[in-house]
């Protein structure tokens, strides 16, 4: 039976519970799976037949720990079936030219880090204005609303598509484990 890892990066908690929704559908298809939060430990790939990296984008960029760790694992990486969640609140963007920027940030980073994926999806995260400290639910209302978004910062805003992210999980399992869903 295959294993796999899911390591992620969080900032407020939107990435930890998609990894978490990934890991359940591999549990759906009979697939042994190890969730590890990046900055808590650091896994061998190459104990791993795939592995899923699931990061969030701030200010630009993805979370250190989980950049460090993919460096120190790409040759290991680009070995093995592999996947990229990027979750990212620019693909919601009105305007083409945000969404086309939220679909090059993934490539040009696993590019830079020697990586490879077999797989990169780019996954809407949430608006969470009640875990921000003031300065951050300022700045991102102000993002927000240039962007004509949800701008009430007394409420929380999960934008995250989860249906389409159990597809996700459902194709990338098919590609490790072909056919071993149970009903």
């Amino acid at each position: 039976m295959p294993r796999i890892l899911v390591l992620y990066g969080t900032t407020e908690g939107q990435t930890a519970k998609i990894a978490r929704a990934i890991r359940a559908v591999l549990s759906d298809h009979r697939i042994e799976s190890d969730l590890v939060q990046a900055d808590k430990s650091d896994p061998d790939a190459r104990d791993y037949d795939a592995v899923i990296v699931a990061a969030s984008i701030h200010a630009g960029g993805y979370q250190k720990p989980v950049r460090r760790w993919i460096r120190a694992h790409a040759a290991e990486l680009n070995q093995r079936p592999t996947a990229f969640v990027s979750v990212c609140l620019s693909v919601l963007s009105k305007n083409q030219q945000g969404r086309d920027e939220a679909s090059a940030i993934p490539r040009r980073f696993v590019d830079r880090l020697g990586w490879q994926p077999t797989m990169i999806k780019i996954v809407a995260g949430a608006l969470l204005y009640t875990k921000y400290n003031v300065f951050v639910r300022w700045m991102m209302r102000r993002i927000v609303a240039s962007a004509g978004g949800d701008q009430d910062t007394s409420r929380d805003y999960d934008y995250t598509d989860w249906q389409d992210l159990r597809a996700f999980a459902d194709r990338f399992a098919e590609v490790v484990y072909p056919r071993r869903k149970t009903a």
